[in-house]
């Protein structure tokens, strides 16, 4: 794997669609952490997964500390818009994880302040409290990571 995607609490099923296709396409895993605001047989997922959804590594997690348990040992990267580091000054490696929060409220304040030296962030104009759609995020930090892993396996 190259990447790994982590979407807490995702509720719009055609970002997360749009994203498990990006993941498929970067050899990256996607994990989501519920609840999920929609159902896997959503055809929203479906139509923005297209039938790449069958190739996908996917997996799911009741809750954050399901999540965290598992995977607290690797580097785990949170992007938002708290962050004081833009996503472009992190070196990232393979397999490194990167979250994002929920479309309507990000992450918890406990899970942004247990990752507190990984916060990463997208340069924005500033406004009240907008913010970039979710899978156009997450495609922006993962091929600035895979730019940086001279796109492994990818021609």
């Amino acid at each position: 794997m190259n990447l790994n995607i982590v979407l807490y609490q995702p509720e719009i099923p055609q970002n997360t669609g749009n994203i498990g296709r990006t993941c498929v396409l970067t050899n990256s895993a996607l994990h989501l952490i519920k609840p999920l605001g929609f159902l896997l047989t959503d055809r929203y997922l479906k139509r923005a997964g297209m039938d790449y959804w069958k190739d996908l590594k996917v997996y799911y997690y009741e809750n954050f500390e399901e999540f965290f348990e598992k995977h607290k040992d690797k580097r785990i990267f949170l992007a938002t818009t708290h962050g004081e580091k833009l996503y472009t000054e992190v070196e990232y490696s393979q397999g490194d994880f990167i979250m994002f929060g929920k479309e309507s409220s990000g992450v918890p304040d406990y899970i942004r302040q247990l990752l507190k030296d990984n916060l990463i962030r997208i340069p924005m104009v500033e406004t009240s409290d907008r913010s970039l759609n979710l899978s156009n995020s997450a495609a922006i930090i993962m091929y600035e990571a895979l730019r940086q892993m001279k796109f492994p396996n990818m021609k």
